[in-house]
């Protein structure tokens, strides 16, 4: 293996073992030390990738944008180029993905935002960028807004461990932000209220 092919493996050795270290201890256990023993990687050899911390927190959040930009393009690819709201689509579907994973790469994002959150600028300015396009493609903005914000927050409670969904749950729900046919104009007035609804409950004799 020459040495260009070496440091890439090296590299991607130190990027999960530094997701798995924050994914179980949290982003304060992330240390040299301890992504040398979670990599198997010499702490020199670590050192010789990424010469501070910032620098391997700045890894997977470039691994992270890499790795959700192509699941993004592969998901645009199957809904075709005329597809209404596409944007939209495609960012709840990579929501989705990134609350199934186990070792999540979004962990990222939350390691930055502890350790230090002028690395997450770049984050920002894509988020804004991606609801300009999903308020431009929807017929109604705020419902589009609402569908995409409901998906980052699955994620991000997920994430926390603060979601008290079961994972079938969770999919269910994203099954459900996908379904364009209940988010049509007018489809929620069109449906019966359920039994169980505040509406559809009459009250109580007396």
């Amino acid at each position: 293996m020459d040495n260009p092919s070496r440091s890439e493996r090296s590299r991607n050795a130190a990027i999960q073992a530094a997701l798995a270290i924050i994914a179980r201890d949290g982003p304060g256990k992330l240390t040299f030390e301890a992504l040398s023993r979670e990599s198997g990687i010499s702490k020199g050899g670590l050192m010789h990738q990424f010469r501070s911390k910032d620098e391997i927190l700045k890894a997977l959040l470039a691994y992270q944008t890499e790795y959700f930009d192509k699941f993004s393009r592969d998901y645009l690819a199957t809904l075709g180029t005329d597809h209404a709201e596409a944007t939209l689509m495609a960012q709840i579907a990579t929501s989705r993905e990134a609350a199934a994973q186990s070792n999540s790469i979004t962990l990222a994002i939350i390691a930055a935002l502890i350790e230090n959150p002028d690395l997450l600028a770049e984050n920002r300015d894509a988020a804004v960028k991606s609801m300009e396009r999903i308020k431009a493609e929807a017929a109604d903005p705020d419902l589009a807004l609402l569908r995409w914000e409901a998906a980052r927050g699955i994620v991000l409670s997920t994430l926390l461990g603060l979601s008290p969904l079961s994972a079938t749950e969770r999919e269910r729900l994203f099954d459900c932000l996908l379904d364009e046919n209940r988010w049509t104009p007018g489809a929620a007035a069109k449906k019966p209220a359920s039994a169980g609804s505040p509406r559809s409950r009459k009250p109580a004799k007396r």
